[in-house]
């Protein structure tokens, strides 16, 4: 069987996949954050495997929507917990920016 097209390249979920990463490299790289480069790695290959996905597959959105769920929470509390917007607090609202739109892609 030949390999399947994509249905449309998510590009949107690849650049909020690379922007998690970065961000987790940035942390590393600013406070020598071990847990930061772990989690920006783990997360953002997630959300990349995530964006492959949905580029096959418009409606198969799981892996992101959980993804971006949790990082939602998890630096929600952390905003909520320091009261800084950066980096918490813009994580945690574009990843409840994209939640809301893999959320509209399950309904």
């Amino acid at each position: 069987m030949p390999p399947v097209a994509p249905v449309s390249p998510d590009y949107l979920g690849f650049l909020y996949a690379a922007v998690v990463a970065a961000g987790g490299l940035a942390g590393y790289a600013k406070k020598k954050s071990i847990v930061s480069l772990i989690m920006g790695l783990l997360f953002g290959a997630l959300l990349g495997l995530g964006s492959y996905l949905t580029s096959y597959d418009y409606g198969n959105v799981l892996v992101s929507t959980a993804a971006s769920g949790l990082l939602t929470a998890i630096m929600g509390l952390r905003f909520n917990k320091s009261g800084k917007f950066m980096p918490a607090g813009m994580v945690c609202l574009i990843s409840l920016l994209m939640l809301v739109r893999y959320g509209i892609r399950l309904v």
